[in-house]
């Protein structure tokens, strides 16, 4: 256990991370799948009853999914992308780093992401379960579909195909696919208000030089403890 996870468990349900706590950001499977499929080790930007932010810097070590033979997920072909057997790697996000943005209960979380330089390039909706939190982060489960919001304030929905698909092969029910796509739609009145987070000026927000690069633990895939409110 570490030092922040040691902390929040004995601070009790209501403890709140500081800026440079180092958590885990996880995703479970759809369709009955339980298991951790993605991990991104990333830093406390701030947590508070309104906003929960994290940076995940550029050369993270994370965990992502792919095919059993080593075949790239997007790289299948769209009809068998969601039956085929799955494991999981190790590898590095060298992109630019990515601001993830959730605040509690909404079932989408923001994410901002640059180019080099420091180029804003798009805000990125991510829809998903409501996180919840544990004493090493928070775990939800990703829904497929997505939104991209462009700096003119554009939009456009993401993975409409993935989304039908996961569909088509059982990984969500119809009940879920009309919950998620009303929580894209009430995810677009939030942008086309300008609300937060897109008009609170999180673009020119920038991480702390001091912060080092998140480690991905040995049992990154470990049972959650002590949930946190």
């Amino acid at each position: 256990m570490t030092a922040t996870e040691a902390g929040a468990t004995e601070a009790g349900g209501g403890a709140r991370w500081v800026p440079g706590d180092q958590i885990l950001w996880r995703y479970r499977g759809n369709g009955g799948d339980d298991a951790v499929h993605i991990c991104r080790p990333v830093t406390v930007v701030q947590d508070t009853d309104e906003l929960l932010a994290v940076w995940m810097a550029s050369g993270t070590e994370c965990v992502r999914p792919v095919l059993a033979d080593g075949t790239q997920v997007h790289a299948e072909p769209l009809a068998t992308r969601y039956t085929r057997p799955r494991t999981t790697v190790r590898s590095r996000w060298f992109g630019s780093g990515v601001l993830k943005l959730a605040r509690p209960g909404d079932p989408w979380s923001v994410w901002l992401f640059w180019d080099r330089g420091w180029l804003f390039r798009n805000w990125y909706v991510n829809l998903e379960e409501p996180r919840s939190r544990w004493a090493g982060g928070v775990d939800s489960r990703d829904h497929f579909l997505d939104i991209s919001v462009h700096p003119d304030r554009s939009w456009e929905w993401l993975d409409e195909d993935e989304f039908a698909q996961a569909q088509r092969v059982g990984l969500m029910d119809r009940a879920t696919a009309h919950r998620v796509r009303a929580a894209g739609h009430a995810a677009l009145e939030v942008i086309r208000a300008w609300g937060s987070p897109f008009a609170d000026g999180w673009e020119h927000w920038r991480p702390d030089p001091r912060w080092e690069v998140p480690r991905l633990p040995d049992d990154w895939d470990r049972p959650p403890v002590h949930s946190l409110s």
